[in-house]
């Protein structure tokens, strides 16, 4: 039940914004509950810091506006009616609700958070971020950092609509005009797979045996296209199971239900191991995104200034060489 910015909320039923006379108001919320959690008026009234006369006034519009009796009262019984009990976790609900908001707008004005909110496709771990992310809450008091995952063309609409403030990607077709798009560093792909695979002890793979091997599906792929292009150009792959996830491959690519063609940077899992392509591998431009010509705030102009003077050389690196499972267990799930 949203609140209007005179403090009504919406009424249950075909009752609207609109109706003045008998808007639903926090305060009446506010006593109800009181009154649901004491049964004893005098004490609610005590509770909420208001007359008695005043609180039961309060709950009496509240159930005008419902259209039914909340409360049952007689002589010293006070109990809530079967109306009274099927709304009240509702309007405890209403009531926590609208006291987040309103702490979460002083916060805002005293500046408490720095919300930062960026997207990131898939297959672009959230490792990759957690050492800028660090490095500007140093400065930037109150960050609060929201990620997000989705396909790059979802993630740029995001961006448009203000959903999200930056976006990772690799790919992506027909990027907007209004887009700035800045190249962070490029990652060749390699193959993941158990050490119990017949292609374990291979130096590197080549495209032979990726044709012969059953590949385990990275769904919104942004290089799915360059690598049917380059490995597959006749006939598609050998296509296993598929997922959304990351760690979801691995798991399967550990119990030896395929191969991995995953950016070099990715976490993995301990029980796996990375080989390199032979020949030219299939590789992708990690990019940063953001909207041009809108007022960055304080944590955004951090974020985007770091990211583009950091040598992400070391990231790449550190990903293939580091296999481990809290690294994994910091990757977008």
């Amino acid at each position: 039940m949203p609140v209007t910015s005179s403090g009504r909320l919406v009424g249950i039923g075909s009752r609207t914004l609109t109706e003045k006379h008998n808007a639903m108001e926090l305060h009446q919320v506010r006593y109800f509950l009181a009154v649901a959690s004491t049964l004893n008026f005098t004490r609610a009234a005590e509770q909420c810091n208001v007359t008695q006369p005043a609180l039961t006034k309060g709950v009496q519009k509240l159930e005008q506006e419902l259209g039914g009796q909340l409360i049952y009262r007689e002589r010293q019984l006070t109990q809530l009616t079967d109306l009274g009990k099927e709304v009240l976790p509702m309007l405890e609900r209403t009531l926590a609700s609208a006291e987040a908001v309103r702490r979460r707008a002083q916060e805002f004005q005293r500046k408490d958070v720095a919300p930062l909110k960026i997207g990131l496709a898939p297959s672009i771990s959230a490792s990759l971020i957690l050492d800028p992310i660090a490095e500007i809450a140093k400065f930037v008091p109150g960050l609060h950092v929201e990620l997000r995952e989705g396909a790059a063309k979802k993630l740029v609409d995001l961006l448009l609509e203000g959903e999200i403030n930056a976006a990772m990607v690799g790919d992506v077709q027909d990027m907007p005009d209004r887009i700035d798009d800045w190249s962070l560093f490029e990652e060749r792909y390699v193959a993941v797979l158990a050490p119990t695979h017949r292609l374990a002890n291979r130096l590197s793979i080549g495209v032979d045996d990726l044709r012969e091997t059953i590949l385990l599906e990275r769904t919104d792929c942004d290089v799915a296209v360059k690598i049917q292009q380059s490995y597959f150009p006749e006939e598609p792959p050998q296509l296993g199971h598929c997922s959304g996830h990351d760690l979801h491959l691995q798991h399967m690519a550990a119990a030896g239900f395929g191969v991995i063609l995953a950016p070099e940077h990715m976490p993995r899992l301990p029980t796996l191991k990375t080989i390199p392509l032979e020949g030219s591998p299939v590789s992708r431009e990690v990019r940063l995104l953001a909207v041009q010509g809108r007022r960055y705030s304080p944590a955004l102009d951090a974020f985007v200034k770091v990211a583009r003077l950091r040598d992400w050389s070391f990231e790449v690196d550190r990903g293939v060489s580091r296999a481990t499972v809290s690294g994994v267990a910091r990757a977008p799930a």
